[in-house]
């Protein structure tokens, strides 16, 4: 069967970067599981997998627009160094969560100039080439339920 919309996907990857640095893998664990067509993957990785079968390896090079976006300026804020409370040190290249009006955010602190702070809330693989190698585990038909709650049910999915 090949991979297409509502598929369900069972795969193992490795992503790495341009460096060829290992940025996330499944090795080691448990394959990923998920319902292809509906946004679960970045579009670039889930356009290289269509027509794939079980069984298939996949090396993909993704460039950032097809990935998770080129770098955003409106995503870099300055704020005061005396918002952030706690005990750490603030230091350049640490998380910190910020509390937005969509939810509670990651951003990485990009420079710290005296009083102020620089936070990057690009994702962190923004601006990236990705590099993935894919085998693909498995391939099956989606469930109706599984297509209308948009996600995999079952072993590897959601709901157990």
């Amino acid at each position: 069967m090949k991979i297409s919309k509502h598929s369900v996907v069972t795969m193992h990857y490795t992503l790495k970067n341009q460096e060829g640095m290992t940025l996330d893998s499944s090795e080691g664990r448990q394959p990923l599981v998920y319902l292809h067509g509906v946004g679960a993957l970045i579009p670039g990785l889930e356009t290289e997998l269509n027509d794939k079968s079980q069984g298939d390896k996949v090396t993909a090079v993704i460039a950032p627009q097809d990935g998770y976006g080129e770098i955003r300026k409106d995503l870099l804020h300055v704020v005061p160094k005396s918002g952030f409370v706690g005990d750490e040190e603030l230091m350049e290249g640490m998380q910190v969560q910020l509390d937005t009006e969509h939810g509670p955010q990651i951003a990485v602190v990009a420079k710290i100039s005296g009083d102020e702070v620089t936070l990057d809330l690009n994702h962190p693989l923004a601006g990236m080439t990705l590099y993935f190698d894919v085998e693909i585990v498995g391939v099956r038909a989606a469930e109706q339920e599984e297509i209308t709650h948009g996600h995999v049910h079952g072993h590897g999915g959601h709901h157990h």
